[in-house]
């Protein structure tokens, strides 16, 4: 084992470690935690301060600082807090007792998606605990497909998958997946994906989020219309404290229905980004506001629609 290799070792030692000490604690003293572990992040240490900042004044223009600051504070008590029930949720959510934690909107039209012969396709947000989500989703029986990039540490991306396919959800790399995806379309399998990343090059598509342009991976609208698949945006809220979701479906399109009108990828791409924006004013403290969801430089035809 090589130095670099000792290296990830020990620091996958220390997360196992931390995510002991975590599910040791109480809900209620995880939660407490959240609170004093945000204010130090947010108001002693300023972390991402100014990339929180601006994207609260381009998304709220009329919030006061002293709202923003408020604002930035509660959204780390919530990151924090989603850690923690991450680390909590084989433990606490199971088959007899999931409605417990989660209560399920619009179950009917759910269901009639996900046992459909056809692929379908969820998309959501960095809002509210996706992870547990598609967790519970497993807990049911529904497995679900999903993309990310591999850790760079493999001992922390082999525990993270594990996890995540403790209940049916199977990761697939970010790196040349594309075949993967089509073919599990074909089989009529349910893809998990976010739709609120930055993409790059010829990948994007640029579309209108709270008032300004942002590149937007084409791939899920451009998936959807190829196969006919159902495309749904779903949500998992916390509600009530720790562990307390509602979830659900906001709207769903679907190429097959005669009244289908969103036959194009920006047209697809820009409808499901405002469901995504209509989610997320339900509860802006639990969107991963300090990452960079507006970067790069849009086409000129949309920045002299912009200052049209």
């Amino acid at each position: 084992m090589n130095g670099r290799r000792i290296v990830e070792y020990c620091v996958y030692v220390v997360v196992r470690l931390l995510i002991a000490l975590v599910q040791a604690l109480s809900l209620t003293a995880c939660a407490q935690a959240a609170r004093v572990l945000a204010w130090v992040f947010c108001d002693v240490l300023h972390l991402r301060q100014q990339v929180i900042n601006d994207n609260l004044h381009l998304a709220y223009p009329r919030m006061s600082p002293d709202e923003r600051r408020r604002l930035a504070r509660r959204m780390w008590e919530h990151l924090f807090l989603l850690v923690a029930e991450v680390a909590h949720a084989r433990r606490k959510i199971h088959t007899t007792n999931w409605h417990h934690h989660v209560c399920l909107c619009r179950v009917d039209r759910f269901a009639r998606l996900l046992l459909d012969e056809r692929p379908t396709i969820l998309v959501s947000g960095h809002f509210g605990n996706f992870e547990v989500s598609a967790y519970v989703l497993g807990l049911f029986g529904f497995s679900t497909y999903a993309v990310a990039r591999p850790l760079d540490n493999p001992y922390l991306d082999r525990f993270i998958t594990s996890f995540r396919a403790g209940t049916g959800q199977y990761m697939l790399s970010k790196n040349d997946c594309a075949e993967q995806l089509a073919t599990l379309l074909e089989q009529g399998a349910t893809l998990g994906l976010l739709g609120d990343q930055y993409a790059t090059g010829k990948k994007n598509c640029w579309v209108d989020f709270y008032g300004r342009p942002a590149s937007t991976h084409k791939a899920i609208a451009l998936l959807s219309l190829m196969h006919d698949a159902p495309l749904a945006v779903s949500y998992c809220q916390r509600v009530d404290g720790p562990l307390r979701f509602k979830g659900g479906l906001l709207d769903v399109a679907d190429p097959a229905d005669p009244n289908f009108d969103l036959r194009s990828v920006p047209a697809l791409t820009q409808w499901y980004t405002k469901q995504l924006e209509r989610m997320i004013n339900r509860a802006p403290e639990q969107y991963w506001w300090l990452h960079k969801r507006w970067k790069g430089t849009p086409p000129l035809r949309l920045r002299r629609k912009q200052a049209a």
